[in-house]
């Protein structure tokens, strides 16, 4: 499958190093490099565009303006030099945001973005956020083999050496094991949201930019961990 993109930015230097950028990632066609948001546009009227590289800074329209005022919005990932503009960014669903310069490594990492929420939302059908309502691990506390049902989680949280499983019916199961070895025992349902908290993405009830809720629970985000938090939230 082929993804059709386009790229704004009214400066050329920038066009040039995201083409030669996109130039390298298979299945990523360039249909249109556009000066300006006003060229942009005749391009997304008449073309099934499926991610766009939009500066911010521009003149005659900013892109988060022009963005906010498109009737079909395909997926965005803002390009600046200014990093004051992530929060806006982020508040108009953008995918990603890349602070000038940009460098491959990172342009890579959004590229990812991009695909995994592609395989979620392959024939509008989230693929496996969803999962298996069944799924369950088992963990050992006072020398015991106890079932946890990934459904029945909440929240885990972390301190010193010690994780709290906060379970569904205000339970909790508290083990020794580091928050990360215990990550990777889970199914993707559940996100890293802060370096002490993971959080089962089925029971969240509510969010911002700074925390999640699950019902009167609020975990923070990490700072560290906007830029893939506020993406996934907003695709689930």
């Amino acid at each position: 499958m082929s993804y059709q993109c386009v790229i704004v930015d009214d400066e050329p230097l920038a066009r040039e190093l995201l083409e030669g950028y996109l130039e390298k990632i298979p299945d990523f066609e360039l249909i249109a490099s556009c000066p300006s948001a006003i060229e942009a546009s005749s391009v997304l009227t008449n073309n099934n565009v499926d991610l766009m590289f939009l500066d911010i800074e521009m003149p005659l329209i900013k892109g988060t303006d022009f963005f906010k005022n498109l009737v079909y919005k395909p997926q965005v990932i803002f390009t600046t030099a200014y990093r004051d503009y992530a929060v806006d960014g982020f508040e108009l669903s953008a995918l990603d945001y890349l602070l000038k310069p940009i460098f491959f490594e990172r342009f890579f990492s959004a590229i990812q973005k991009f695909l995994k929420l592609q395989s979620k939302t392959e024939d509008g059908v989230l693929a496996q956020v969803h999962s298996d309502k069944n799924a369950f691990l088992f963990v050992n506390k006072s020398k015991k083999q106890i079932k946890v049902v990934f459904d029945t989680v909440l929240y885990v949280e972390s301190f010193k050496d010690y994780i709290k499983i906060h379970l569904e019916e205000k339970e909790t199961l508290t083990i020794k094991e580091s928050i990360s070895s215990f990550e990777k025992r889970l199914d993707n349902r559940f996100i890293r949201l802060h370096r002490s908290y993971i959080a089962n993405s089925e029971k969240i009830t509510a969010y911002t930019r700074n925390d999640v809720e699950i019902g009167r629970i609020e975990i923070p985000i990490g700072n560290n961990y906007k830029d893939n938090m506020l993406p996934f939230l907003k695709s689930v």
